[in-house]
This record gives C-alpha cells, sequence and structure tokens, in this order.
C-alpha cells in the first residue's frame, strides 16, 4: 500500500523550521513510496486562523519545492465532526460535562490535597437528566468528555485494561496508561471541537496510513488510539520524532518566529539548503546540501531518526548554503542572476560562487567587475610598478600569473607582500575569489585606473 500522509499546520503563524521538519519527514516518506501528502489546515481556532497566513503556509511550501495531493481545511468539515460526535454520544462514549474552569481548578487542588492524581472524577457521567436540564435552565452549556477505557473496579463495571501500546516507527515500543490520564474534552462549551478529536476523523476519512509527527503528541497518540477504537477504525502507523533543540541545547521554542521560512528566504537562503538541514538534522547521516527532493527521499529511513534532540544551529545551516552555492552549475542560478543585475554570465559565477553564503552576495563581485570602487593602496611603488606592467588585452586566466612575475621581478617581492597589496587595489577587498578568474572580468581599463588609486 502506497503511504497517505499529512502535514497538518494551523494557519495561525507562519511556518518555522521546527514545522518544516515534521513537513519534510512526512514528503520523503510519501514520496520514496510513490504516495500522496495531504495538507490539511487544522482552523478551527476561528479568533486566530486568517486566511492570510493559510496563503502564507502555502507560499513557503511551494517555495520549498513540496507537492501535495490536495488540500483539506477543518473549518468545512464541521458538520462531519458534529455527526461523529452523535455517533460517540450514542455509544455512551462522549459525554456531556458543565463544570467550570473555576470549578475543575478546585476538584484538581483538592485531590492534591488528599494524596489522589488530579484526574476528574467523571462527575459528568452519575449527572440525571434532572440535573442536567437545571444546570442547562442556569445558563451552563456543556463541554463533552470522551470517556477513555479505564474503567476501575470500583465502579461496578468490569475493569478494562489501562495500558494502550504500539510499535512506534521511531521510538519503538510505547506504552500510554490511559489510567492516569483524565477523559479529554473533545468538544468545548461553544461547540468547537478540539484538534484532538477533528485529527482522529480527518485520518479515518482521508485514509491516512501513516502519522509523523513530534514526540510532544506521544501521551496524545495513547488517547487518539482509543478515539480509533471507538470508531471501530485501525489507528495509522506511528512515527514520533524528537524536537530540535538549538546550538546552545536550550529549547527553540522562545527563537521560533526569528526561525521562521519567510525570514529565511528574505535573508537569501536555499529552498534545498532548508530542506537538506530539516532531513537530515538528528539523523545518522551526514548533513550535507543535497541538489534536489528526490536525492533526499532515497535517503530517507524510520531507522536512521534518532531519539535525541536534534540539533538547530542557523550558522551550519548558513554554511550549508554556501556549499550548495558552491557546487551550483550557472545554469541553476542564471535567472535569478540577472534580476539582481549580474549579467557576467558563467565565467562570471564561476569565478565567484565559491565566496558567495547567499546568492546575493555576487552583487558584492558584480561591483568589483564591473562597477566602480575605492581601492585600497597599502603599497604604492607594488601598485604603481603593476600598473606599468599591465598587458595588453585580450587577457585570460594566465594574465595574472604573468603579471604577478613581472611585478616580482620589478620589485623583489613575493608571497603576501606582492599579492595583498595587488588584491586590495583591484577589489578594495582583503579575500575574495581567486584574481587570475577575476582581472579578465575586470578588465585592463580599470585595472590601470584602481592601481593607481583612482575610482573605478
Amino acid at each position: 500500500m502506497k503511504p497517505t500522509v499529512r502535514f497538518a499546520p494551523s494557519p495561525t503563524g507562519r511556518l518555522h523550521i521546527g514545522n518544516i521538519r515534521t513537513a519534510v519527514l512526512n514528503y520523503l516518506l510519501a514520496r520514496k513510496a510513490g504516495g500522496t501528502l495531504i495538507l490539511r489546515l487544522d482552523d478551527t481556532d476561528r479568533e486566530r486562523s486568517t486566511e492570510e497566513f493559510a496563503e502564507g503556509i502555502r507560499t513557503d511550501l511551494r517555495w520549498l519545492g513540496f507537492e501535495w495531493g490536495r488540500e483539506e481545511r477543518q473549518s468545512a468539515r464541521l458538520a462531519r465532526y458534529s455527526e461523529v460526535a452523535e455517533q460517540l454520544k450514542g455509544a455512551g462514549r462522549l459525554y456531556a460535562c458543565y463544570e467550570s474552569e473555576e470549578e475543575l481548578d478546585r476538584k484538581r487542588k483538592r485531590q492534591l490535597g488528599r494524596g489522589m492524581p488530579p484526574i476528574y472524577d467523571r462527575a459528568g457521567l452519575k449527572l440525571t437528566d434532572a440535573e442536567r436540564a437545571k444546570l442547562e435552565a442556569e445558563g451552563r452549556r456543556p463541554h463533552w468528555r470522551f470517556r477513555l477505557n479505564n474503567t476501575s473496579a470500583e465502579s461496578g463495571l468490569t475493569p478494562l485494561p489501562t495500558i494502550v501500546s504500539w510499535n512506534d516507527l521511531i521510538r519503538g515500543d510505547q506504552t500510554v496508561d490511559i489510567g492516569s490520564l483524565s477523559d479529554p474534552v473533545l468538544i468545548r462549551e461553544d461547540g468547537t471541537p478540539l484538534y484532538t478529536f477533528t485529527s482522529v476523523v480527518d485520518d479515518v476519512d482521508f485514509g491516512i496510513t501513516h502519522i509523523v509527527r513530534g514526540e510532544d503528541h506521544v501521551t496524545n497518540s495513547g488517547v487518539q488510539i482509543s478515539i480509533f477504537e471507538a470508531l471501530d477504525a485501525v489507528p495509522p502507523a506511528l512515527a514520533h520524532h524528537s524536537l530540535l533543540i538549538g546550538a546552545d541545547g536550550h529549547a527553540l521554542s522562545k527563537r521560533l518566529g526569528t526561525l521562521s521560512i519567510e525570514t529565511f528566504r528574505k535573508d537569501g537562503l536555499e529552498p534545498m539548503a532548508i530542506l537538506s538541514h530539516a532531513a537530515l538534522v538528528g539523523t545518522s547521516d551526514a548533513i550535507e546540501p543535497h541538489g534536489n527532493i528526490d536525492e533526499l527521499a532515497e535517503l530517507f529511513d524510520f531507522g536512521k531518526i534518532s531519539t535525541a534532540p536534534g540539533r538547530f544551529d542557523l550558522e551550519e545551516l548558513k554554511t550549508l548554503n554556501a556549499k550548495l552555492l558552491h557546487k551550483r552549475p550557472y545554469e541553476d542560478v542564471a535567472d535569478r542572476l540577472a534580476a539582481l543585475g549580474i549579467t557576467g554570465g558563467a565565467p562570471f559565477w564561476e569565478a565567484v560562487r565559491g565566496n558567495v553564503t547567499v546568492l546575493s552576495d555576487a552583487r558584492t563581485w558584480w561591483t568589483v567587475v564591473a562597477g566602480e570602487i575605492d581601492p585600497v593602496i597599502e603599497n604604492p611603488d607594488v601598485t604603481a610598478k603593476a600598473a606599468e606592467l599591465l598587458p595588453s588585452e585580450p587577457w585570460d586566466s594566465s594574465t595574472w600569473g604573468k603579471l604577478t612575475a613581472e611585478v616580482g621581478k620589478a620589485t623583489g617581492l613575493k608571497g603576501r607582500a606582492l599579492f595583498h597589496p595587488l588584491r586590495l587595489a583591484l577589489t578594495g577587498q582583503d579575500a575574495g575569489p581567486e584574481l587570475k578568474a577575476l582581472l579578465p572580468l575586470i578588465g585592463r581599463a580599470r585595472a590601470e585606473a584602481r592601481l593607481r588609486g583612482q575610482r573605478g
């Protein structure tokens, strides 16, 4: 069976590196096996979800190179959630509760004071029809809880096992003791269904075969498996990856706004650098730049994903970006260079690509070869002699070697004492691309002016 997976962001903000790691793992699983990725927008939070954020999510994913088979929006499926909720109510698995947050908080404090776990006491199950009617007459509206299969012997009912277990594709054998959990609220007082419920209904209806998500959902998975079973559905295979931490070993949560895909794009990072990092961080594979998604898909294997936190380092991502650009052929960047106003063609790109971290860095070197700069004259005697000895054009990659040999012979200088003053005068930069490639692009007129200390 070809896998069907889903990436399910909430359109309440922009995507960040943590989101994208989950998205990438799902996408590579589907891509490797010829399966399907569904983009599911979890937009039931009416106050925070916006169409602007939804479009931002689509923009980020398209820019990164994602393709999805279809898009679903939870806000369009409210009638379906109501239908399934009625099914669970009829089966006695969804029951009405009327406590306020303050009342629930007092209950928890009393239980803790008695040395008891702060688990909901299922008072809602014990209400009579008359008691419910009285509460509603007072203006109370129920929230609805899902009755977990953790009936105790004291209830007078047949005890049920409280351990939910599964073989996690990343973490191995996992168990959750739902006997230690409160019956979860699936529907709020205002009728809004919660993620724990809607996600299961969607996964059943859409034929999701694998759920790949963060390890912060492990306990939630124990509850959701119970809901799948209550709906007579087989849960998908589960895989919970570790969460990312920063280079300093601390959580990324407070910094995610600065690690958004939108920010990366504005900073000039390459989509495949971001995808390569997101796919390989926290795995046994080396974090190296890959040219396309299919290369990453071939590497994908749940067995390579570590249960230890993945360490995200922005500087490592920038280094990865530079390595990717250093390998890019001119054809891959020609249109983008032209958009930057760079018309030097393949000779220019091959000369400078080893000295760019982001593509826009090429503009600095385009100014050096085709614009005006203020030369830095470190040793006037060396640069003046070089200006005198400049050969006639045409120039090629051998011109630099011939020129420096002549200047060295005339001045008696060699090594840094010879080369550094010439570089500063010709480029205005302390370091950069090899001058044997840059000098023919700079041309004789500019080179002579700069060697004489003139702007050119």
